[in-house]
């Protein structure tokens, strides 16, 4: 694969590193991290996990950590919640897990977010697979009950995703 993206050139081999969050904090922490790279205004990451792995928990602590104010909820029930950074930067929340019609996808204008300026982040990918453009950074986010802990594996998907996957694994632990 050497064609382009829309959100960047995408990776012959897609690098990956893997992070542990023990606490809540831990994912807090990883918001913040993620949320100072510069690369991360135009990029599109996807979300995997099953139910209660904390997807939308982490969604929440990295859209503060943007500075996003008021109520932030699971876009569940409207597969998209918009969002806005106080510097401006838009960011489109998606939760495909209700998703049945790919003709949704359309009526909806989910291909005109797509191609707009900003961060998006998708949760149950694979119910709009086909239609998605291809991730800069999946998170395959697993609860670990006897711990309550959750084992994150990042794969970057594009440059713009390797940036992003190096710059995590540089200010972590």
């Amino acid at each position: 694969m050497s064609a382009t993206a829309s959100h960047g050139q995408i990776v012959e081999t897609a690098p990956s590193a893997s992070f542990t969050w023990r606490t809540e904090d831990d994912t807090a922490t990883f918001a913040r991290r993620l949320a100072a790279l510069p690369a991360l205004r135009d990029a599109f990451i996807e979300l995997q996990g099953d139910l209660g792995a904390g997807k939308t928990t982490f969604v929440r602590h990295l859209l503060r950590a943007l500075g996003v104010q008021g109520r932030i909820k699971s876009p569940t029930y409207a597969v998209v919640e918009p969002h806005a950074t106080p510097d401006g930067l838009a960011v489109s929340h998606f939760d495909f897990y209700r998703f049945n019609d790919p003709r949704e996808w359309e009526d909806a204008g989910f291909r005109d977010l797509f191609a707009a300026p900003g961060l998006k982040l998708a949760e149950w990918p694979d119910k709009a697979a086909g239609l998605l453009p291809v991730p800069d950074l999946t998170l395959h986010i697993d609860w670990l009950a006897q711990d309550d802990q959750r084992a994150v594996r990042a794969q970057a998907g594009t440059a713009r995703g390797a940036l992003l996957l190096q710059g995590l694994r540089e200010v972590s632990p």
